[in-house]
């Protein structure tokens, strides 16, 4: 005859079904993929064991858990680490950029072969962002100079919320043969991003400008203007990326007669595909129109310059 005591525990072991354990090779599977440190594996995996071991889903599920409290945990220290690195950071530190040198082949005011040079700097912050863009194109041909063109453009950014935000511009320009010795153009306005993912970026800004030129002829045309302008990056393939920028000014006087005298509108499309060598280089096929609708005295309206180049990031 059977004890009482020994009754009821058989009685509870009936009852409790046993707790389900998660197979020693799932284990051994889940435990290899979040070593490797890819998110995307690891949640694939983890639905496939679900799939495969109905009966240790919820176990299975209280590893996904914790692995994501822990990836989400790591995430956010990161986050703190970034800021205040910025926070501590001087005036000289945490710049990132690029630079170009290539040949290239225009037409227009000259049509010729040559040389290119550009180097582009970028400082990210928390709420404010820079960047300096400076780029030279010189041919000369039979001891002759048949082109000469210098650029140098300054851009803060603040942020003001996740995509909205507002720039400022400064710039200088130089083109003998696009009929002017010295150009310039302030501006500031606001900017949206459009798109914002890691296939994509779209962002589109615009704003009132100031421009003065001063052309070869030796007039001085100073106008208040108008700027739009957009940025689009389309990364095709893992090693392929897009790249579309362009900018209008519009320049308007401020009274009637401007209409009359010439308003000139000036039309600057870049596009280019860059082709990914390493993490550092980069070879970049780009085109770019230039268009003055009113230039100075015997000048083209529009150059272009088909350019190959090798980009450097740094």
């Amino acid at each position: 005859m059977l004890k009482p005591a020994l009754v009821i525990a058989t009685i509870g072991m009936l009852a409790t079904p046993a707790i389900a354990q998660v197979p020693p090779d799932v284990q051994a599977m889940i435990d290899a993929a979040i070593a490797k440190g890819d998110p995307k594996k690891v949640e694939t995996i983890i639905e496939l064991a679900k799939e495969t071991q109905p009966d240790s889903a919820a176990e299975i599920e209280e590893i996904a858990a914790a692995w994501r409290a822990e990836q989400a945990e790591a995430k956010r220290l990161a986050a703190e680490e970034k800021v205040e690195t910025i926070r501590q950071a001087g005036m000289f530190d945490l710049w990132s950029g690029e630079g170009q040198i290539g040949a290239f082949v225009s037409t227009g005011n000259s049509e010729d072969m040559g040389l290119s040079a550009s180097l582009k700097l970028k400082r990210q912050g928390i709420d404010w962002s820079h960047a300096l863009r400076v780029s030279a194109d010189y041919q000369r041909s039979n001891g002759l100079t048949s082109r000469e063109q210098f650029l140098a453009a300054y851009e803060p950014r603040y942020q003001i919320g996740q995509n909205l935000f507002a720039y400022g511009l400064a710039q200088y320009e130089r083109d003998r043969f696009q009929g002017f010795d010295h150009r310039y153009a302030v501006s500031g306005g606001v900017g949206y991003k459009l798109i914002d993912s890691k296939a994509a970026t779209l962002s589109v800004k615009a704003g009132p400008a100031y421009r003065v030129t001063e052309r070869v002829n030796g007039d001085s045309i100073k106008r208040f203007a108008a700027l739009f302008g957009a940025d689009f990056d389309w990364r095709i393939a893992e090693r392929i990326t897009f790249t579309q920028d362009a900018n209008a000014v519009t320049e308007t006087g401020s009274e009637v007669l401007i209409l009359v005298d010439g308003a000139n509108t000036t039309i600057n499309l870049l596009s280019g595909i860059d082709f990914k060598i390493s993490d550092r280089l980069r070879s970049r096929l780009s085109y770019q129109l230039e268009h003055d609708s009113n230039p100075g005295p015997n000048a083209e309206h529009t150059d272009t310059q088909t350019r190959f180049t090798l980009v450097y990031g740094f």
